[in-house]
Formats: C-alpha cells, sequence, structure tokens
C-alpha cells in the first residue's frame, strides 16, 4: 500500500497560526461538527449525517479498508469496489499466470462467474466510532511507569471492546491518539470473500512505474476493481459458491460533469501514520541515520530481485508485487530525506519548540519535555542500525521471515503449549509451502547473503550475535549461506518435507530445529535485537521519550487553546477536505490541475517498459473513441490534483464532490511536498487522483465491461 509525504517550508506565521485551515487535517468524522461550518465555506452541499451516521446509510457506509494495508469505495448496489491497481497489485499477480497474464494484459469479468476470488483478501466497513477517552484516562495515573500504564490501558480496552460488541458479529478495537491522550473505540464488520473483477493491463495501470512514482504531471490509469460476497443474509461469510455480492447500506453516485479550479473535494479512506508531532530531535535521527540506511538496504534488494526478474516471466509474476512495495519505500524514502532538509523542516521544529519551552516555564510538568526527548534521542542513536535491520532483515525478506516465524513454536513448546504449538505449526507449515509454490530460492538466499554482508558492516559489535562475529569478513557469508542452504530444513521444499515427516502426533523435532543453520542464524539475530531493547538506558529512555512526546501534545494542545488540533493518522476512519488546486512548485512554473491521455502518450517509450502504451489505447485515442467521458475541449482527463490531506493507507480513497458524489480515486503525492507526514505544507502539498472519467472510458472503451457502467449510477 503507497505512503505520501508532504514538503515543509511554511513561514512561522503559518507554524503558529490558530486558524484551522480546509486543506490541513485527517479529521474524524464522528467529530465532524467541530469542521462543519467550515467544510461548508469551502464548498459542500450535504448535511453531516449525510456524511456520517450510525442510525442511517450514508457516505461512511461506502467506505471500506481494503485489505487494511489501503482504502476502497463501493460503487454500485452490488458490492463493486473501486481501488488503486497498487493496492491490488498483489491480488491481480497471483491471479496471474504466463498462460493468462492479467497483469500484463489486464482482466474483465462480463460475469459474476468470472470473478476471481482472492483468498485472504477482506473489506472492513465502520459500523460506528465512540469517544471512550473517559473511561481509560479516569484509571491513568502519573505515578504510574509506561509499562503499568500500557497494561492498564489494554484491560480497560478488552472491557470495552466486549461491551461494544456484545450479542452482534462484528469486531472492535481501541486506538490511541494525540500520543496517548485520548481513546476511541472502532466497531467494525469484515466481509472475507472479495474478488476480483477488473482490472486495466499494468502499462496503463502503472503507466511511469518507478520513474513518475510520486511525481505530476502524472498520466496513469492507477485503478482497479473487485467485488464484496456475502452470505444469503448479506452478512459476511467464508468464501463459497452459493455467496451473493454484497448488497450494501450505501453506495457512492459518480459524477461525470467534471470540475472546476477551486471546487470543493473530500477524501474519505484509512490513512495509515503520520509524525505531525514528531520533534527536530526525531527528525535528525532520521535524515542522518535512520533513512539513508533504509534506501541503502532497499536498493540491493531492488537490483538482486530485478537480475532475477529480468530472466523470467514467471519470477516477475512472483516477484512483482514484492518488488514494488520495496521499490515504493525506496524511492519514498529517499524523497522524504530530500525534502526534509530542503524546506529546512527541522529547524521550523525548533521554533516551535522555542515557544513551547517559553510556554512550559510558566508550568511546571512541561519544564523538561524537550530535555527528556533529546536525551532519549542522543541515547537512541547507538540502536538505530539494529532497528532498521531488524525490519529490512527479519520481516521484510520472505525466507527469513518464514524461518523467524518457528521461533514461536519453539518458545511455545518451551512454555509446555504442545497443543498450541501443533497447530501454530500446521498454520506457519502452509504459509511456508506455499513459500515454495512461488519463491525462488536463488534469489531468497542471494537476498539473504546480501544484506548479511550489510548487516555484518553495520552493527555493532557489541550488537551482533556471536554467530555472525564467527563468520568472520564479508567473503565467508556466501560459503556459509551455500553450506547452509543444503544443509537447512528450509534449504528447499524437499528438506521441509523431510523435517515434517519426522514431526508425530506426540513429538515436535525441536533439537533437530534448534541446530539447523539458518533457524539459528535469524534467531540469534532476534534474540541480540530483543536484548539491545532490554537494555535498561535503551529501554529508559524509549519510555521516556513515549512520556514526554505525550506530554508535548499535552501541553501543545493547551497552550494553543483556540487551535483545532487533529490527531496522527493510524490507520482509523478520516476524511480530509480541501479544493482542487494547480500549484507551482516553483518560481516561472506552475502545473495545471489535470492532465490529459495525450500528454500521457507524449511520454511513450517502446525501449522502455514503464512507458509502454497498449495499442489499442492508442487506436481510440487516434479514433478520439472517449464516449461521454470527454471533458467539455473534446479531452480525455487522466489525473488531477486538489489540495487534501492523505498519507499511505489513503490510496484507493475516493475523492468526493460538494454533492457527495465520486469524482476520483487518490494514489499519490507529489515529490515536492515528500515531508508533509511530519509537517503539512500549504502552498505545494497535492494529492494526485485518478479521474473518475479516465477509470470509466478504461472499463467501457478498452475492457468492453459495459456490464460494470450498468451497474453504477453514474450523473451527467
Amino acid at each position: 500500500m503507497k505512503k505520501q509525504f508532504f514538503a515543509f517550508a511554511l513561514l512561522s506565521i503559518f507554524l503558529f497560526s490558530n486558524v484551522s485551515r480546509a486543506d490541513e487535517g485527517m479529521w474524524l468524522p464522528f467529530l465532524l461538527g467541530r469542521n462543519y461550518e467550515d467544510m461548508k465555506k469551502h464548498g459542500l452541499n450535504l448535511t453531516k449525517e449525510e456524511i456520517y451516521s450510525i442510525n442511517n446509510a450514508s457516505i461512511k457506509d461506502a467506505i471500506v479498508s481494503f485489505g487494511g494495508f489501503c482504502t476502497a469505495e463501493v460503487i454500485s448496489k452490488k458490492g463493486l469496489l473501486l481501488t488503486n491497481h497498487h493496492c491490488g497489485y498483489d491480488a491481480i499477480a497471483g491471479a496471474s499466470t504466463e498462460e493468462n497474464n492479467y497483469l500484463d494484459n489486464g482482466f474483465w469479468a462480463k460475469s459474476h462467474e468470472e470473478e476471481i476470488p482472492v483468498e485472504g483478501l477482506t473489506a472492513t466497513f465502520i459500523i460506528s466510532i465512540g469517544d471512550v477517552s473517559e473511561q481509560i484516562n479516569k484509571n491513568l495515573t502519573d505515578k504510574m511507569t509506561e509499562q503499568e500504564r500500557a497494561d492498564k490501558i489494554s484491560e480497560i480496552s478488552k472491557e470495552l471492546v466486549n461491551e461494544a460488541i456484545e450479542g452482534t458479529n462484528y469486531k472492535a478495537y481501541v486506538r490511541d491518539f494525540f500520543e496517548g491522550n485520548e481513546f476511541y473505540i472502532f466497531v467494525t464488520e469484515t466481509y472475507k470473500d472479495v474478488r476480483l473483477t477488473g482490472t486495466p493491463p499494468e502499462s496503463i495501470g502503472k503507466f511511469g512505474h518507478d520513474t513518475d512514482n510520486w511525481m505530476y504531471p502524472r498520466h496513469t490509469g492507477d485503478f482497479s476493481m473487485f467485488r464484496i460476497y456475502a452470505g444469503t443474509d448479506n452478512k459476511p461469510a467464508e468464501y463459497s459458491e452459493d455467496n451473493k455480492p454484497y448488497n450494501p447500506k450505501y453506495s457512492l453516485p459518480i459524477s461525470i460533469k467534471g470540475y472546476q479550479e477551486g471546487d470543493f473535494a473530500m477524501v474519505f479512506g484509512f490513512p495509515g501514520s503520520t509524525d505531525r508531532y514528531l520533534s527536530s530531535f526525531g527528525i535528525e535521527q532520521a535524515i542522518n541515520k535512520e533513512q539513508p540506511k533504509r534506501v541503502e538496504v532497499r536498493a540491493k534488494k531492488l537490483e538482486v530481485m530485478k537480475k532475477y526478474m529480468d530472466e523470467s516471466t514467471k519470477v516477475r509474476l512472483n516477484y512483482a508485487s514484492k518488488y514494488a512495495q520495496v521499490a515504493n519505500y525506496w524511492k519514498y524514502f529517499i524523497g522524504q530525506t530530500e525534502q526534509l532538509k530542503k524546506n529546512k523542516v527541522a529547524d521550523k521544529k525548533r521554533e516551535l519548540e522555542k515557544r513551547f519551552n517559553i510556554f512550559a516555564a510558566k508550568h511546571p510538568e512541561y519544564q523538561d519535555v524537550f530535555e527528556k526527548i533529546e536525551n532519549s534521542y542522543k541515547v537512541t542513536e547507538d540502536y538505530v542500525y539494529t532497528n532498521v535491520y531488524q525490519s529490512e532483515f527479519i520481516y521484510s525478506v520472505d525466507l527469513n521471515l518464514n524461518i523467524f516465524r518457528f521461533s514461536f513454536i519453539e518458545e511455545m513448546i518451551e512454555e509446555e503449549q504442545e497443543s498450541r504449538a501443533k497447530m501454530v505449526y500446521a498454520y506457519f507449515k502452509g504459509m511456508l509451502n506455499d513459500f515454495y509454490e512461488t519463491a525462488n530460492l536463488d534469489l531468497e538466499f542471494e537476498l539473504l547473503a546480501e544484506v548479511l554482508k550489510m548487516y555484518y558492516q553495520d552493527i555493532p559489535e557489541e550488537f551482533m550475535p556471536e554467530e555472525i562475529k564467527k563468520l568472520g569478513d564479508k567473503g565467508k557469508i556466501d560459503k556459509f549461506v551455500k553450506k547452509a542452504r543444503k544443509k537447512s530444513i528450509f534449504g528447499s521444499k524437499e528438506n521441509f518435507e523431510k523435517f515434517d515427516s519426522k514431526v508425530g502426533e506426540d513429538e515436535f523435532p525441536l533439537k533437530k530445529l534448534k541446530k539447523d543453520p539458518l533457524y539459528q542464524l535469524i534467531t540469534s539475530i532476534n534474540q541480540k535485537y530483543e536484548e539491545v531493547q532490554e537494555i535498561p538506558e535503551h529501554k529508559q529512555a524509549l519510555n521516556d521519550l513515549d512520556r514526554a512526546n505525550r506530554m508535548f501534545v499535552k501541553g501543545y494542545r493547551e497552550m494553543d487553546k483556540d487551535k483545532m488540533f487533529y490527531p496522527n493518522a493510524n490507520s482509523t476512519l478520516r476524511l480530509s477536505y480541501g479544493n482542487v488546486l494547480p500549484y507551482s512548485p516553483e518560481e516561472g512554473k506552475k502545473y495545471d490541475i489535470y492532465t490529459t491521455l495525450e500528454q500521457g502518450l507524449k511520454k511513450e517509450d517502446p525501449n522502455n517498459p514503464e512507458f509502454h502504451v497498449a495499442p489499442k489505447l492508442k487506436e481510440l485515442y487516434e479514433n478520439k473513441e472517449f464516449g461521454k467521458y470527454a471533458n467539455e475541449k473534446g479531452e480525455m482527463p487522466v489525473n488531477f490534483i486538489s489540495n487534501n490531506d492523505i498519507t499511505g493507507g489513503n490510496s484507493g480513497s475516493p475523492v468526493i464532490n460538494g454533492d457527495g458524489q465520486l469524482i476520483g480515486t487518490a494514489f499519490d503525492g507529489n515529490w515536492e511536498a515528500m515531508s508533509g507526514d511530519i509537517f503539512f505544507e500549504k502552498d505545494i502539498q497535492r494529492t494526485i487522483s485518478c479521474d473518475i472519467r479516465y477509470v470509466l472510458f478504461i472499463v467501457d472503451k478498452y475492457g468492453g465491461a459495459t456490464n460494470l457502467i450498468e451497474e453504477m449510477e453514474i450523473v451527467e
């Protein structure tokens, strides 16, 4: 799923202004009353209840968390979903074979029977949201340690969840907001039968690929379509041929009337995470140490994957989604670091911190906040690379992650939870077998070796496992990996099947697992990581940082009591509102509010797969077969921009006009504004969206899927 950041260049008058701006903010829809009058001033023609209601159908009932990593919207009374192509990418690639290559050629189901089930893909609706801050905060005290506080929050949250869903089939969860100062409960309903319905070929859905990623002007048809299926009672059900298309509470009407500069635009979705309250000290650590290392490690991963993907269509299909995920955040970290520096974000944060310290001088409870934050970052500086490699090596290399999972089985057996260990083993075994079905093991083991060499080079000796120290210099790592591959349980499907044959009814061959060379390697790195987290100085620094951040946000809201604050994104339902607006990235240059197919075709490069153009698309353009989807100038609009506040997780979110009609689907941010998860940039931050008219043109004229067009409510 894609993460967007926005550039920082605000004048200090904007930084410290108490005036809420329409474009900035990811607002909780159940608290919409705080923004409603301002939304109307910017062009909204709906009532609050038409946007969010728990008693009647409203727009929020058409918004789903798509797989937990993107957003999608319901666009028909038959449960049809619209999201981004890059959100559906894994499902599209997974459904593709060399014989039926939907990734390259596209796919359009002309009937429900042709739609393709996607195992594990879900669509989650929000039933209601409630404020439970009082119930939780009254049980918390300043004398609690951070762990005691977390335990108490967890305990009360479980009680609140159980109470909220008693007698229903719903799920619920509690999230903290404003760095742990407030708490809200979300009641949800998740549908588990989601099927691929339509996708353009990659040459349309990912036109421009990594070169154009985060860039504007943009010319990509970044969309795909899925359908929710339900049981005979219209309730969630596991996949079954007997399931029927879901009948939604609400589906979005679609406008092909277009938009003008200044028109109202609202984005509704599930933004993943922002860090708008991050300190200058956190920024300095990110741009000087953490992010450059992530870029370096991901660049090596991409290099290894691309080598094998270029050699085989099968490998390319199997690794296309993984490669795209790594590449997306590789470029994102490059852009974030560049824009944080270019726009002097840390300096702007220091201005706020200086002002806060003046305020804190008269409020003793806040006086040591930034002293604690600064000291915490000084301590954690030594541990940054250990954290980076835990996520980039253990959690993000598929082979390593599959091996690491087996450590949980060891833990359960040693805690005498044998029956639970058997169930977990069966689950992990299935995941590992799935891995062997699609993995290229030459690629996987080269990834392991190359990133391990970087780990050996970067990790301080005191934080490095003895098992890796014994390998000596980098030259011995290749030999170790080659030898381990032959001997390891995990070195091949055949090796694992031999091990599995020895897993009896009564006894698990734990000794053999613990002696396995690859298992020892992976678990030793994880064990050292866990030891580092428990180093008293490090642990105290992390606790101090959590507390200080919480106190800063609390004090900041007291200091600027007339300002309308919004919490950081945390994958919960939010809306942002603004307008369709152009922008000027630099003096003398201005980008228009939309791009056209004609402009996109000028980028065609037959020698570059990132800019291939399908012959049929060129033919449609040359014959001007745009149907009713062209604008008043006879152009085929492709993408457009607005100043909405979004981030990763918002990919696929609907862009809705002032009348509540769908005008596009958001898919990206702009390069000049990639520091925006840390500070919002009023003048140049833009959301890039796929124009709904281009979506319908591709579905109708290119894909010939008139059956899908017919089930939508289209406003002309």
